[in-house]
């Protein structure tokens, strides 16, 4: 058994019955340790390594608390490294396992999309599960999502851009009406077209509920010369994207202990101030695997800087989405 494991021992029990019984039982027990080889263990000063694993316990957990205590090892890795802190990922790995940090694990959301009035056809399916984009804003996915508080149920709508992984939409409502996803929609295309974006051309996915199908959202994409796609076959497959985004939601701010009010949620209040705190963080601050493991702004902000002038008109970076 290893001296530090031994000492560590000790030390938890000393206080009780003192360290030379306690060395004695032990080496009843086969484990050797003179009480002098365990004052020598706690007189000599730390290892080089033991002080630079107390230097990286503190940035770990500083990194895991500013970011919801929701990250697992490679993202605080990532996190580390963005800020200097150079460091292997075993070693960050080897830390978060003795501190007892880890990620938040996801479950699966339901169906929240119902019918609720007039609605027109269903557009064909112009995506077939094929979430690729290159560009900002040639294609958003929208999905709606569900929170129980004390009051009652209460529901929130996201837009999010394929590419960068942007929430560029967002509206929580207790009701499911079509208002809910509409204002989603438009939060969506005021904040792309107030920074100079063209959305013409934008193809927005959603899947077959009818507040995605109702007549005054098909309108207002076409007001805004965007194309509807729907889901043809009905399942989560079909808005696979979208769907993600509302188990990343459920499990990094509804059940978060950090975002959660002591008592549960209340009413769409409480909700409706915890999401906007946690879209502006997923927007500026979250670190997405799927795009580099940058933030989704930084990833457009990049994306704009490495396009001719031509390209886009002024002042084409949208700078943020967190309010409506």
């Amino acid at each position: 058994m290893p001296t530090a494991v031994v000492v560590d021992y000790i030390d938890q029990h000393r206080e009780e019955f003192g360290v030379e019984p306690i060395c004695a039982v032990l080496k009843d027990a086969g484990v050797q340790i003179a009480p002098s080889t365990y004052y020598a263990a706690k007189t000599r000063p730390p290892s080089a390594r033991a002080v630079r694993d107390a230097e990286l316990v503190v940035d770990i957990k500083t990194a895991h608390r500013a970011n919801l205590g929701v990250y697992g090892v490679r993202k605080v890795h990532a996190e580390l490294n963005r800020e200097g802190v150079k460091v292997a990922r075993c070693t960050v790995e080897r830390l978060m396992r003795a501190e007892g940090l880890r990620g938040i694990p996801r479950e699966k959301t339901r169906k929240t999309t119902i019918g609720d009035g007039a609605e027109t056809e269903r557009p064909e399916d112009k995506v077939n599960r094929k979430f690729v984009a290159t560009a900002p804003n040639q294609l958003w996915v929208a999905d709606l999502t569900y929170v129980r508080t004390h009051a009652g149920w209460t529901y929130v709508a996201f837009v999010l851009d394929v590419f960068s992984r942007m929430i560029v939409g967002w509206q929580v409502s207790t009701s499911l009406r079509t208002d809910l996803a509409l204002d989603a929609l438009d939060m969506g295309l005021w904040a792309r077209q107030r920074a100079g974006q063209d959305v013409t051309g934008l193809i927005h996915h959603s899947d077959r509920g009818v507040q995605y199908r109702a007549i005054r959202y098909t309108e207002r994409l076409a007001e805004a010369e965007a194309v509807a796609s729907v889901g043809s076959k009905g399942d989560s497959y079909d808005n696979a994207m979208a769907e993600a985004l509302n188990s990343l939601f459920k499990a990094e701010c509804i059940r978060n202990p950090v975002m959660r009010p002591k008592g549960g949620w209340k009413n769409v209040g409480d909700v409706e101030i915890a999401v906007a705190e946690y879209v502006d963080w997923f927007n500026h601050r979250r670190l997405h695997g799927e795009i580099g493991l940058v933030p989704p702004a930084e990833f457009e902000a990049n994306h704009w800087a490495s396009q001719p002038a031509k390209h886009y008109r002024q002042n084409p970076v949208l700078t943020e989405v967190g309010s409506n």
